[in-house]
């Protein structure tokens, strides 16, 4: 809309100087839709360039994740540049999901991993936004693309403490690794390890609390699991 003013204040402006039948109607017209075209022109920039007629708004959203692997419990990124600050996570929102998704690499996305007791990993977005302070502003400057301009992005991801953060680069050679351990006699080594940890660990929550619920028990038996994998992953990656 602010556009079309400025434009039809421009054309009304070079009308009046030309057309006007005396030189007192010249003037008055030129005046107001000079000012008319001046006018819009700064709100224009104003808008552009400062954010006139606009407000920030912030919104957050809180949804499950899940990790890209359905046979481990991984927190995958992929490293962008060389400082270190700049990695792209790499998660599902779905038990399954042929394709993952990931967060943006842009300047005004910044992640951040949480360590947790949970055993559901989540992800919060919290994005700050552009928008027009009512529909006045909103009609005045339709057409800009100025509304829903992102200022900030804030992705925390809350994982439980049996994920292992794991570069590409890092799960491509874990996958090879893993390749040497299908052998009858490495599963059967690493399933009666696996076994003892389990054992170890709900034994010793049974000496703390008999009273345990079987759902108790089979949550603490898949937790312990889990803990075991982690620290499997992690001693394959160290073992490099």
């Amino acid at each position: 809309m602010i556009t079309i003013i400025m434009f039809l204040g421009a054309i009304a402006f070079f009308a009046a100087i030309m057309f006007s039948p005396n030189n007192r109607t010249r003037w008055l017209l030129g005046v107001i839709f000079g000012l008319i075209f001046v006018g819009s022109t700064l709100m224009i920039t104003a808008n552009f360039h400062e954010h006139w007629g606009m407000k920030q708004v912030t919104t957050t959203k809180t949804q499950k994740i899940y990790s890209t692997s359905s046979q481990m419990q991984l927190a995958l990124y992929q490293p962008v540049g060389t400082s270190g600050k700049d990695n792209v996570y790499i998660y599902q929102t779905k038990p399954r999901q042929k394709k993952p998704q990931h967060t943006q690499a842009n300047e005004f996305t910044t992640n951040r991993l949480v360590w947790t007791d949970s055993d559901q990993a989540t992800l919060t977005v919290k994005e700050t936004r552009w928008r027009f302070k009512n529909d006045f502003y909103k009609v005045l400057f339709a057409g800009s693309k100025m509304d829903g301009n992102l200022v900030s992005r804030t992705n925390t991801f809350r994982y439980p403490k049996t994920f292992v953060k794991i570069s590409v680069k890092q799960a491509q050679a874990l996958k090879k690794q893993a390749q040497a351990l299908k052998s009858p006699a490495a599963q059967a080594q690493l399933k009666t390890q696996a076994a003892a940890y389990v054992t170890a660990k709900v034994q010793a929550a049974k000496q703390q609390n008999p009273d345990l619920t079987e759902a108790q028990l089979q949550k603490l038996t898949q937790q312990a699991q889990q803990e075991y994998q982690a620290q499997m992953i992690k001693k394959m990656m160290a073992a490099k």
